[in-house]
């Protein structure tokens, strides 16, 4: 199965523009030229970039620029910025809905996975913590 793909491609958003913005404009079409995505999903990335105090981003061909300092933003920082759920949802573990009650299985399908996939993503986050994007510029 294939998780969201936001997080890398905000991830390559973000190098592109500390490795780039002091000789170029960073445009969405100048990422989406290194990234392969469309310029409307790096614009939305971007937005939400900005929201999140990583990026500015000037309109029509501005260009955007680091709001903090490579050292400052973990990939942690990227993930929570680009996630779609809401802060106390956010998990790479989406559960189905309506498990059935009745079932042996689907009545306790709660009890018996929310803990090691709380666990799971607890290690993920605590991992993500550990690497800054400055981390990542110096492998580039």
């Amino acid at each position: 199965m294939k998780l969201n793909t936001n997080l890398t491609v905000a991830i390559h958003t973000i190098l592109c523009i500390a490795y780039f913005e002091k000789d170029n404009k960073v445009t969405s079409d100048f990422i989406a030229g290194s990234t392969g995505m469309n310029p409307v999903i790096i614009r939305k990335i971007l937005g939400k970039l900005q929201a999140a105090g990583m990026v500015e981003t000037k309109a029509g061909v501005g260009g955007s620029t680091l709001s903090k300092k490579a050292e400052e933003i973990t990939l942690l920082d990227v993930y929570k910025a680009v996630s779609e759920e809401k802060e106390s949802e956010r998990s790479v573990f989406n559960f189905h809905v309506n498990p059935n009650s009745k079932c042996p299985v689907g009545s306790k399908i709660h009890a018996v996975l929310d803990h090691p996939l709380d666990n799971a993503q607890k290690a993920l986050e605590e991992e993500l913590k550990k690497t800054t994007i400055k981390d990542l510029m110096g492998k580039l």
